[in-house]
């Protein structure tokens, strides 16, 4: 897990987030979010800090999860993760 962590965490810093942020927070995030949801694409909105919102674009199939786009909205601009890319 720790090598999805990263990878979340590398992706999110190559959108030039200018933030502190931790791979295995947002995965957590998302997985909470996502719990007794039926398949199906969502749009699931987080707010991490007091001023910035997190937008998560994920699929729910059976077993697993796919988070296709992420976007972060800060004072310092938006920042937006192609998972998909």
């Amino acid at each position: 897990m720790n090598e999805l962590y990263q990878m979340i965490e590398e992706k999110i810093k190559a959108s030039g987030y200018p933030r502190q942020i931790s791979g295995a927070d947002v995965y957590s995030d998302i997985c909470d979010q996502i719990e007794d949801k039926e398949n199906g694409t969502y749009v699931l909105l987080s707010k991490f800090d007091e001023d910035v919102v997190f937008e998560y674009t994920v699929t729910i199939m059976e077993e697993e999860f796919n988070l296709g786009l992420m976007t972060m909205r800060t004072p310092e601009g938006v920042f937006t993760v192609d998972f998909d890319a």
